[in-house]
């Protein structure tokens, strides 16, 4: 069994961590975490930021990050520590840190042994559509009259994903509420359709949804009588979240999240929720931090997916592709070509099915957003049609 020796220094200003393993050869990676200051602990702060960079790292490096490692008091706490993966890290080095008003910025070093199980698709970008959230029940709200809760966690989701390094990234999608409810039951009668209309705008491949299904408050905390308090709740906050490819409407994963937090305002007082002061609540914290779980989550279960695209034009043996060097994509990069051929199941269901040619292209200029790919040594392309499908050949073995 191999053999693991673990050390950790923390000082005031800087942070090393080494583990050391026989027999390999690791490679570097920088990563930056943030975290927001709660209550005036910058200690603790510190700690996100470091274990915010740490996973970062680990799930850009190809690791698979379930839940987080905690830095406390200096000591890595291992008994939460829960990355399926067959990396390890050597050596940790701070690189900077910064603090601009509440929010905390650590830039991280670290050596990582490479993982013995390589993922080739995690060499491709992978762009996923963040819809709006849909509040199941809007009478719960009225406390605090946050009907907006809806539009202004699933922009500070989006914005969460957009400060990843990783390989999943956010488009975002807030344009009209979706009604979601179908998508989270056990009959899988939702709409392919909508699936593929969001996919199509947002030019993503992979749309996520989810549902706020409870954000009811309990009881006063403090006592009615103790008029010189003011007044404190208990509330939930519990969300529903499912990923889908927008290609072949498959749900790829699925999870919910539950939670509560103080709720520290009066009962009839209206509070703006993209407010400072509602994010800086204990409430909008707890959202916060769920946001960022689900970034972790979302990272993880898409590091492994497939890097697809459409062709959205034709001439001759040229093809516009609707993928570029945001998704990884380079001049001479290999591309094999797929046909839709839909079947239909007994309930008359259109199940997507996928026939992968013979065809191969190879792209001949590159943009941000798209590609100009050519017939491999000139071969005709017959049968080949808009929208059908493009498949990344790894350069990987």
């Amino acid at each position: 069994m191999k053999r693991i020796i673990s050390t950790v220094v923390i000082a005031s200003s800087w942070l090393s961590i080494s583990l050391f393993s026989p027999n390999t050869i690791a490679q570097w990676y920088e990563s930056t975490g943030h975290a927001s200051i709660k209550n005036g602990d910058i200690s603790g702060a510190k700690s996100a930021a470091i274990k915010d960079a740490i996973t970062q790292a680990l799930v850009f490096s190809g690791a698979r990050v379930s839940s987080m490692q905690t830095l406390v008091d200096g000591v890595l706490t291992q008994d939460q520590l829960k990355i399926n993966s067959h990396g390890e890290i050597q050596k940790i080095e701070m690189i900077s840190e910064d603090r601009k008003s509440d929010q905390f910025a650590i830039t991280l070093r670290l050596d990582i042994f490479p993982q013995q199980e390589h993922c080739p698709a995690n060499q491709f970008t992978k762009f996923v559509a963040i819809t709006q959230t849909q509040l199941i029940n809007r009478e719960q709200a009225r406390m605090g009259q946050i009907f907006d809760i809806d539009k202004a966690t699933s922009e500070a989701l989006y914005k969460t994903l957009s400060k990843s390094a990783m390989n999943a990234k956010p488009t975002a999608y807030f344009n009209f509420p979706i009604r979601v409810s179908e998508f989270f039951n056990q009959q899988y009668d939702y709409s392919n359709a909508l699936l593929e209309e969001i996919s199509s705008r947002s030019n993503s491949q992979y749309v996520l949804l989810s549902q706020i299904v409870d954000i009811s408050n309990s009881d006063k905390l403090n006592n009615s009588y103790a008029f010189w308090q003011d007044e404190t709740y208990q509330r939930s906050y519990k969300v529903d979240f499912a990923l889908f490819d927008g290609t072949t409407y498959e749900r790829l994963w699925q999870k919910s999240y539950r939670s509560q937090a103080i709720w520290p305002f009066e009962k009839t007082k209206i509070i703006d929720v993209y407010s400072e002061k509602f994010w800086s609540s204990d409430y909008g914290q707890n959202i916060a931090d769920i946001n960022q779980t689900v970034s972790y989550d979302l990272q993880a279960a898409m590091a492994c997916l497939e890097t697809q695209g459409k062709i959205l034009h034709i001439e001759n043996n040229k093809l516009i592709i609707n993928l570029g060097t945001a998704h990884g994509i380079e001049k001479g990069q290999r591309l094999s070509i797929a046909h839709h051929n839909y079947l239909t199941d007994a309930a008359g269901n259109k199940m997507p099915h996928l026939i992968t040619t013979l065809n191969q292209l190879q792209v001949e200029q590159v943009y941000k957003q798209s590609a100009v790919a050519v017939s491999v040594d000139q071969q005709p392309l017959p049968n080949i049609q808009i929208n059908d499908v493009v498949e990344l050949i790894s350069s990987e073995p």
